[in-house]
């Protein structure tokens, strides 16, 4: 039998709707803490070690073999990418009609491509591949950088925030943990960056002592 470790002092979960099932680390479940803390929802989180994990037991029972493992109600999510689309639809972070919630899926899409790059340095090329791949960052970068820089109000898409400015705000966060001046040459993704990370809720939630000793990836690099 697997193991909880209840875990999250960052926000009050007694009466959370949600329950988040993942490792101590940020990784996957970044973008949508953020996200939940930015609209203000509670959560429940159950951390797995690794010991735990290898046990098998808890990874049986996940429809792909992964976590996290997103509750809500008697509903039961995996896919991280899934989880924030349906917490988008729930609290109105999918645009205001079909053609934005479209753009947003682009979006999210593009972020997921950059994420995926992200994630292939930082656990097989990052003794061998990291200068290469910050001397390659600025090709893709610029993609968002053109679309924040047309869209005046600062978000993606829209007037207003949604799922997708949450995960590229947390692929971005981590990229400059990475390098510190990597979004030095596109203004309009260094100000998308210090906005989200002044939003109260968000603040409140970077820097929460509990959430900081996370580490962002499960390798400890970064």
């Amino acid at each position: 039998m697997w193991k909880q470790r209840q875990g999250n002092n960052c926000n009050n979960p007694t009466m959370a709707p949600y329950t988040i099932t993942y490792f101590p680390v940020r990784g996957r479940c970044a973008a949508m803490k953020i996200m939940l803390s930015d609209l203000g929802q509670e959560w429940k989180e159950n951390l797995v070690n690794f010991e735990e994990w290898m046990k098998g037991d808890l990874k049986g029972t996940c429809v792909f073999g992964q976590l996290p493992k997103f509750q809500d109600g008697d509903l039961v999510l995996f896919q991280s990418n899934a989880i924030l689309r349906h917490l988008a639809r729930k609290h109105g972070a999918y645009g205001k009609d079909d053609k934005e919630a479209a753009l947003i899926d682009m979006m999210n899409d593009g972020v997921e491509d950059l994420r995926l790059k992200y994630a292939r340095l930082i656990y097989q090329e990052y003794e061998t591949g990291k200068s290469q791949y910050l001397k390659d960052l600025p090709d893709h970068l610029s993609k968002f950088e053109a679309v924040l820089a047309k869209n005046k109000s600062g978000f993606l898409v829209g007037d207003k925030i949604s799922f997708a400015d949450y995960s590229l705000f947390d692929v971005l966060y981590n990229h400059t943990v990475l390098c510190s001046t990597c979004l030095d040459s596109f203004p309009a993704l260094k100000s998308f960056v210090e906005k989200m990370s002044a939003r109260p809720k968000i603040k409140a939630l970077l820097e929460c002592e509990a959430y900081k000793k996370l580490p962002i990836n499960g390798n400890g690099k970064q």
